[in-house]
């Protein structure tokens, strides 16, 4: 049994609501095996048997048709995870909050990270990710936030704080 990391998108922000026992009971009913959410924000960690694109395809399916809405996951082994938490570039202050932005496809990585080149943010790839530090209070207001927060990345990114994924790995 292999151990997974699912991050969805856009839950609990706008009009989509999820509680987290609910989303568990999801993850438990698929067949999916010692699920644990984290925070309010669609952070599960699970294990399976199946490969990674085959639970991306259910995930997908099963949790839009239980939810009501239009699920996107991104989906990591745990071993990647952990590997990309490792790899964060920028040194961790008081003053900043550090991101991993997670990016399906390498496409959208490389028009981000094109995009970053022209701001003053600390921004800087990694392998399927974008790490990023900016100043506490800032997240939603910096040029790169607002390019990010666009609709036409909706479905392939998703941003956690560093914080998060480490709790997550324990």
């Amino acid at each position: 049994m292999k151990k997974y990391i699912a991050f969805l998108r856009g839950i609990n922000v706008g009009n989509i609501r999820i509680k987290m026992s609910d989303l568990k009971k999801a993850f438990d009913d698929m067949g999916f095996h010692n699920a644990t959410t984290y925070l309010q924000t669609g952070n599960v960690v699970f294990e399976s048997d199946k490969n990674i694109s085959e639970i991306k395809i259910i995930l997908e399916k099963v949790l839009s048709e239980t939810f009501h809405y239009q699920v996107f996951v991104l989906l990591y082994a745990y071993d990647v995870l952990a590997e990309i938490v490792a790899n964060y570039p920028f040194e961790q202050n008081e003053a900043s909050h550090a991101y991993v932005i997670f990016v399906e496809g390498e496409a959208v990585s490389n028009e981000l990270l094109s995009i970053a080149e022209n701001v003053t943010e600390e921004i800087s790839g990694g392998n399927t990710v974008i790490y990023w530090k900016v100043p506490k209070g800032e997240s939603l207001t910096t040029p790169f936030a607002k390019i990010t927060a666009k609709a036409k990345y909706k479905s392939t990114t998703t941003v956690r704080n560093i914080n998060t994924l480490e709790k997550m790995l324990k």
